[in-house]
């Protein structure tokens, strides 16, 4: 599939909120750190906030002002310093912890239904024999199907305390047959990695969504089995990684490179310089390595490819990273709310910040992707080039001593332009409606049970024009209004998005992504540069 094609919007929000709350500059262990200061009475924040509570014309909710002030704060320093309110504090260490506590499924509510579309290894709907495709008609015996669901009335019934039960009633696929079972929550394990594979006879290839607590493990793990497969050679696909732990990313830079050489350094007017070095217990020192990267590889994602650019130890491959070189350290208040305070810049071993200018504004810095691409930037190698930050004269030299460049991202060595054509309105519109996993469920599964594998469905299954029709049918139920000029620009894109998402659903996110990579000219370059 065209590479951008599968990128739809919402997603973009996503990484480029992920990129926002940053990098956080060592483990778990610091998320409990307090403040270490309180607001005295004589502050004029504290002043201001207690005349508001106390003497306003309106009752206000003095806890959102405040946040919005310390926030504001925060943002006239520098993008990524940023205050957390509780639930988005919890939510996003949860999502670097590598793993939560429920009954380990994803589900999507259709036609008032909540069907099951994965189902998580080692949780407990998994080790009860649920199934993707499974339709959960009852929650303790009280209906559930058909009570007007939401997202957050389906959280209510599902989530709870760890070691505690809870009775669905559910319907298997293709059945009108109800079962029952009891499912006892508890500790979930979700990976950082979203696929691991071969991508062609000796190159394997690696996806990392995010630097969390478990993705050094998560690597080894994944390297082991393809090794085992007859792994020589890696790509290392780091595109919309928007960041995590930096000793996650130094522990993974360590698994590339040998003993004593320089990952990175940490430096800030408050902290003095730490050097981050290379062990010698790294699981592939020597194979040949090339690492995607894209305008949404930030923070931990551009530690790692800086690192190994720097040190001629991999090819960098696609576009300009998004250009993040500052460190954050959690503070925690004692209600669950959080600062994120920026504490130092990291540097690449040449010696460079890769940190992208933030003079114009909290809004010009989020904005300058867009400009990128208003410049061509993303189109064209000679346009970023063009950028004036490139033209300045470089004193940064790899070990090999090719010129590399400062303050605005890690250029790759290999430019492989963005490819948009294919994703149009109409395929965001048809992904933000979750119409691609929905005719999965409601048309496909017959047609899955007839493979036995992933591979036998990715290597035979591919869409017809009869059944692009057929898709077309089915959505145009929820899209009153389709354009024939984009449905003809984005038919190869609609294809390819239906079969992966069939993949996924059957067999998970190893087998979506294989699909999805299928004819990605990003990865093939990628292969090409390792061979």
């Amino acid at each position: 599939m065209k590479r951008a094609a599968g990128i739809i919007f919402r997603t973009m929000v996503l990484v480029l909120l992920g990129i926002a709350i940053g990098l956080f500059i060592s483990n778990h262990s610091l998320m409990n750190q307090s403040l270490g200061f309180s607001m005295q009475d004589g502050d004029k924040i504290s002043k201001v906030l207690n005349l508001v509570k106390d003497s306003y014309v309106d009752s206000v909710n003095v806890d959102s002002i405040e946040g919005a002030t310390v926030n504001n704060l925060l943002q006239n320093l520098d993008p990524h310093s940023l205050y957390l309110p509780e639930q988005r504090a919890t939510s996003l260490n949860e999502g670097l912890a590598g793993g939560f506590t429920g009954i380990g499924l994803e589900y999507q509510l259709l036609r008032d239904t909540l069907v099951i579309t994965q189902i998580y290894t080692g949780g407990p709907a998994a080790n009860a024999g649920l199934i993707t495709g499974d339709r959960i008609l009852e929650v303790n015996n009280k209906k559930f199907s058909g009570t007007h669901l939401t997202t957050k009335s389906v959280n209510k019934a599902l989530r709870g305390d760890d070691k505690s039960a809870i009775l669905v009633t559910v319907v298997p696929p293709n059945s009108l047959i109800k079962k029952q079972y009891t499912l006892k929550r508890g500790h979930v394990n979700t990976s950082s990695l979203d696929a691991a594979y071969m991508a062609a006879p000796g190159v394997g290839y690696i996806k990392i969504s995010k630097f969390a607590l478990t993705t050094d493990a998560d690597f080894r793990d994944a390297i082991g089995k393809l090794k085992a497969k007859g792994l020589q050679k890696l790509v290392l696909d780091l595109r919309q990684n928007g960041g995590g732990y930096l000793n996650a990313a130094t522990a993974l830079a360590d698994e590339f490179l040998t003993k004593g050489k320089l990952i990175v350094y940490t430096q800030g007017i408050h902290e003095d310089r730490r050097d981050y070095f290379a062990t010698d217990s790294g699981t592939f020192q020597q194979g040949k390595l090339a690492v995607i990267i894209d305008e949404y590889s930030a923070s931990a994602s551009e530690i790692l490819a800086g690192a190994l650019q720097d040190l001629d130890r991999a090819t960098i491959v696609g576009r300009r990273s998004f250009g993040k070189g500052l460190v954050q350290q959690q503070f925690s208040f004692d209600d669950g709310s959080a600062v994120n305070l920026t504490i130092a810049r990291y540097y690449t071993p040449s010696g460079r910040s890769i940190q992208k200018s933030y003079k114009g504004g909290v809004d010009s810095y989020h904005n300058e992707i867009a400009e990128r691409m208003r410049k061509g930037e993303l189109f064209s190698a000679q346009s970023n080039l063009d950028d004036s930050i490139f033209k300045r004269p470089s004193t940064y030299h790899t070990a090999n001593g090719r010129k590399v460049f400062s303050g605005g991202g890690i250029m790759p060595d290999v430019f492989v332009p963005a490819d948009t054509t294919g994703n149009t309105y109409l395929v965001q519109t048809l992904g933000d409606q979750q119409l691609f996993s929905a005719y999965v469920i409601d048309k496909l599964q017959p047609k899955l049970s007839q493979f036995a594998s992933a591979e036998d469905f990715i290597k035979q299954y591919n869409m017809s024009d009869s059944e692009l029709n057929n898709f077309i049918l089915y959505v145009s139920k929820t899209i009153k209004e389709i354009d024939s000029r984009e449905l003809a620009q984005s038919k190869s894109t609609i294809k390819t998005l239906v079969k992966a998402n069939a993949a996924r659903f059957k067999w998970g996110d190893n087998a979506y992504f294989e699909a999805i990579n299928s004819d990605d000219i990003t990865l093939v370059k990628a292969v090409e540069a390792v061979k």
